[in-house]
């Protein structure tokens, strides 16, 4: 654990400023393995102290750590929270000891421990009596073994590395611990009428999301996953940017938010960049060919293209299972490539900076000539690879005159614009922070399942709000064939494009449709076996 210490603590640089323009890897998207509790003062919820039995089941101890108290009567409130929770059989340090004797003693009881609990009190004075890291580090220790972490009031607001040390409508803003990826802590704030400060905070520093927590509530963070208990309510707020106001989100107990979409909304707001203004050109694919199918079953014909398209016999073809979860993947080619007969079929399922610059994941891709994108949810890809050299390595297929295709999250992801990219579901046409796709085909938002599932009402939105995309509905077992700017519809249904020209007749003010039946009206359907060249689309 020693040597991942120091490469996760550079990586972890949270609510650090992005540059305008600029497109980073996430780091650490996948959050801490342990468990992160933040409760917002008062009566924390039971669920804390059930989630503190369930971490020393297993051996280790539990630590509570008071040095946020400024009177034994705070200290007090731990102690009883804890012993009524029959949780008595905790290690807590002399305060009595010399600042150096406490930390030491302090960063060693977390090393044995399996839970660590730290009281309400002062953020500030919290922060002043632990000033060097050390025990920040250890605790981040805690979390990569698969620990469990948890604070109320003082304890919770400290979590962040910017930190709410005071004050009411002007908030004094220091370093507190990076525990909690990109957000900025405020608790006891309904009943303080805190909103106001959180948002002062956020407005200045807008790279980090807001999250305030009502007294009697707490939210638990494992991984990427944030959800709420207690009788409250927990507020998520991001700062006001150029194109987007600025947006409160309230969560109540039982409901969830995803982390790294939090993150990546966050950092989309400083870094400028339009996701729906194309960057990429023209709609369409400037070299290479793209093979994106609807979902569904493959059918024969648009089998046969792909592997032609990618060189027939002396094909070359690499296989991204990536949309889905790293044990969920299978290291096995589709259906439709395992008995076709080309000179290597390769499945690689690297991911993230780290993993992408191995030989075997370069060497393969430099040798491609054709890349399948595999179902499952868009987001993974982006979390996969955006921001790596993986793309670079993509992109040099097509320029190499080669072909690449995909399927449902695999046809989804070829555009500019990602449509369906929240993590928590795929009901979220615009999901900010997952808007980006990798434009293999620029200029497009691309839907699939399209009439099977009725999504026809769903592109509208999309559209109108940003009418420089081309939305491209794909039906089941159908795939549009795309090179230049020639559209090839194969399979056995249709395709279905609809522009911001196409919409442009209708006030803005105008409801869209919201049954198939009518949304359909909007759209230009093209059947299978129709060739069409996009300019008499979109233009």
């Amino acid at each position: 654990m020693k040597s991942a210490l120091p490469r996760i603590l550079i990586v972890f640089l949270l609510c650090s400023h992005v540059a305008s323009g600029a497109d980073e890897t996430l780091p650490m998207v996948d959050g801490w393995p342990g468990l992160l509790i933040l409760s917002g003062g008062s009566a924390v919820p039971a669920e804390a102290a059930a989630a503190l039995k369930d971490a020393i089941k297993t051996g280790g101890s539990l630590v509570l750590i008071t040095e946020a108290a400024s009177d034994p009567s705070t200290v007090a409130k731990s102690v009883k929270w804890l012993k009524e929770h029959e949780l008595s059989d905790y290690v807590t340090i002399n305060s009595a000891l010399s600042d150096s004797e406490r930390r030491t003693k302090t960063i060693q009881a977390i090393d044995a421990a399996s839970a660590v609990w730290i009281g309400g009190g002062q953020q500030a004075k919290l922060a002043k009596s632990f000033d060097d890291g050390s025990v920040e580090a250890a605790l981040q220790k805690l979390l990569l073994r698969g620990g469990t972490v948890g604070g109320t009031s003082a304890g919770a607001a400290i979590m962040s590395k910017v930190m709410i040390a005071s004050g009411a409508n002007e908030p004094t803003l220091t370093s507190g611990w990076d525990m909690l990826p990109g957000a900025i802590v405020d608790q006891h704030f309904g009943q303080r009428n805190r909103m106001t400060r959180l948002q002062t905070a956020v407005e200045q520093h807008p790279e980090c999301f807001g999250m305030g927590i009502d007294e009697q509530t707490a939210v638990f963070v494992k991984g990427r996953n944030i959800r709420v208990v207690g009788q409250g309510s927990v507020s998520l707020l991001l700062a006001k940017s150029e194109d987007r106001d600025r947006e409160v989100q309230q969560l109540h107990a039982g409901d969830s938010a995803d982390l790294t979409q939090l993150r990546r909304a966050s950092r989309r707001r400083v870094s400028r960049i339009e996701t729906g203004v194309p960057h990429n050109g023209n709609n369409a694919a400037n070299s290479g060919a793209l093979v994106i199918v609807g979902g569904g079953p493959m059918s024969d014909d648009i089998a046969e293209r792909f592997v032609e398209l990618a060189g027939s016999r002396d094909a070359h073809i690499v296989v991204l299972p990536t949309a889905v979860a790293r044990d969920e993947a299978t290291q096995q080619p589709p259906g439709f490539l395992k008995n076709a007969k080309v000179k290597s079929v390769t499945v690689l399922n690297q991911r993230g900076p780290e993993e992408v610059v191995t030989d075997e994941f370069k060497s393969a891709l430099k040798s491609a000539t054709g890349i399948w994108f595999g179902g499952g949810r868009q987001w993974n890809f982006v979390d996969a690879y955006e921001g790596t050299e993986a793309l670079e390595l993509f992109r040099d297929v097509l320029r190499r005159g080669g072909v690449i295709g995909g399927s449902s999250a695999g046809a989804t992801i070829q555009g500019e614009f990602l449509v369906r990219g929240h993590p928590l579901g795929n009901t979220v046409m615009m999901a900010e922070g997952y808007e980006r796709g990798f434009a293999f085909f620029p200029g497009t938002a691309i839907d699939q399942h399209f009439s099977q599932r009725e999504r026809q009402p769903d592109l509208l939105p999309v559209v109108r709000r940003h009418p420089n995309i081309l939305g491209i509905g794909i039906d089941e077992s159908t795939a549009i064939v795309v090179t230049g700017t020639k559209v090839d519809v194969i399979g056995q249904h249709s395709a279905h494009f609809v522009s911001g020209q196409q919409l442009k007749n209708l006030p803005s003010d105008q409801p869209l449709p919201t049954t198939a039946k009518e949304a359909a009206k909007l759209y230009v359907s093209v059947k299978t076996g129709e060739t069409f060249d996009l300019e008499s689309i979109y233009r």
